[in-house]
């Protein structure tokens, strides 16, 4: 068991971790103490939610986007608040730790990294991870997609790779899909469904039509009427949709002075989006 640890300023996921295979280091509770094998002294507390987990390690990404990569054993301490396990003989145990989890973990600093004595989570947010988990059967690469969407955080837009756009259009002033426009979304998500890792970015847009503060919110009503219609009736899962937004007037497509070009501008472009950190896995 040990540990690197990377500062990266982005919400990206990450493909797999890469770490030493060298060295051992073994934890185990004992009269409430954390035994630990060779020199160790306590380590630093770390605050974050899962990334990613792969055999005995886990990787916590904290607030600013520092990643630390922890050891974990059966002689980690794994504690939750009341409720989900309170009053019941059921215990959080290591496969309680999901992606997309916040969890407060303490450490002990060994010669060879870092090894979590014990780890402090919510009932209410292992719920929540645990319904994301269940709602997947695939692997590990897109359980690290899930955990990005699952935190509803949105890095900039050029740490992804764009891998496609579906624009779909509305009459003015309305936020009623056509039935082309419905057709395309569901080709849309049928396309972005056999990419690795895809997730969908949602993005309204009005005319010049109006004012500000009504296109806004026009533009917002038509990115979630698109944002319904994808999971309800395209199947596209929620923790795989990246936190949608409105735009009101701005990055038109076309003319905003004539009749066709403000038809073009009239539209919620459906993106479909790839973490650079793990396209082409």
């Amino acid at each position: 068991m040990r540990v690197m640890t990377r500062n990266s300023r982005s919400l990206l996921l990450f493909a797999m971790l890469t770490l030493p295979a060298s060295g051992t280091l073994m934890a185990q509770a004992q009269n409430n103490d954390i035994t630990v094998t060779g020199t160790s002294v306590q380590g630093p507390e770390v605050k974050g939610f899962i990334s990613a987990r792969k055999a005995d390690k886990i990787q916590v990404t904290a607030p600013d986007g520092t990643r630390t990569v922890i050891a974990v054993d059966e002689g980690t301490k794994i504690k939750s608040s009341s409720g989900l396990f309170g009053g019941s003989r059921n215990k959080p145990t290591l496969a309680s730790l999901l992606n997309g989890l916040p969890v407060t973990v303490k450490t002990l600093q060994s010669e060879n990294g870092l090894v979590a004595s014990q780890i402090v989570f919510k009932n209410n947010d292992l719920k929540t991870a645990t319904m994301i988990r269940s709602g997947t059967e695939q692997g590990f690469e897109e359980q690290t997609a899930a955990t990005e969407a699952l935190r509803g955080r949105m890095a900039d837009i050029d740490k992804y790779n764009v891998k496609g756009t579906t624009n779909v259009n509305f009459d003015t002033g309305k936020w009623v899909l056509s039935e082309r426009a419905k057709q395309d979304l569901c080709a849309a998500a049928s396309t972005a469904e056999n990419m690795d890792n895809a997730l969908l970015l949602v993005v309204g847009y009005t005319d010049s039509t109006g004012s500000e503060e009504f296109n806004q919110v026009l533009s917002e009503k038509r990115a979630s009427r698109v944002v319904n219609y994808l999971q309800q009736a395209c199947g596209w899962k929620p923790y795989r949709m990246l936190t949608p937004t409105g735009r009101a007037m701005a990055d038109p497509l076309a003319d905003t002075s004539t009749p066709e070009g403000k038809a073009q501008n009239r539209r919620v472009a459906v993106n479909v989006l790839v973490s650079k950190g793990l396209d082409g896995l």
